[in-house]
């Protein structure tokens, strides 16, 4: 099910670009929050990424973000290409959720935004973002959402 007027938005958000294969993301998970927590930053339990690659590419292209508690960016070199944003947000999306198998899921949820684009008339206007939560009562589900705008549509000939 896809869900319309879907919203990122949250405060203090470091985010890098990686290239890995899929198989591998979860190094580069590590290594991002790794290198946050040398430099002295503490992350937030949200996690969340763009897809800016071809998803089908054998290596992929993603800039994840990581929440963060401080709001002082300033101990961070340049030198680590890591980006922050003391407010970030994305609006006019639309989404849907994977419950269950995740890695197959993926690859059908996202086919399925493509169509409802197509159907819908509707224009990309951002990449494609994961995001991995947890309900309430503690189970864990990934939102997958990209941004859209309404598509040019032609006058209507009386």
């Amino acid at each position: 099910m896809i869900v319309e007027n879907h919203q990122i938005t949250y405060r203090n958000v470091a985010s890098k670009y990686y290239n890995f294969v899929p198989e591998e993301i979860e190094l580069a998970f590590a290594d991002f929050d790794q290198t946050l927590e040398e430099y002295g930053f503490h992350v937030e339990d949200h996690l969340f990424f763009a897809i800016i690659s071809d998803p089908t590419a054998t290596v992929m292209t993603a800039e994840i973000f990581r929440p963060i508690e401080e709001s002082d960016f300033s101990a961070m070199p340049n030198s680590e290409d890591i980006r922050f944003r003391s407010y970030f947000t994305v609006n006019r999306m639309i989404t849907t959720r994977i419950k269950d198998q995740f890695d197959e899921q993926s690859q059908v949820k996202y086919w399925e935004l493509v169509q409802y684009i197509q159907e819908h008339k509707l224009v990309q206007s951002s990449p494609v973002f994961v995001e991995f939560k947890r309900s309430h009562s503690g189970v864990a589900y990934v939102e997958m959402s990209v941004g859209v705008s309404e598509g040019l549509r032609s006058p209507s000939i009386p």
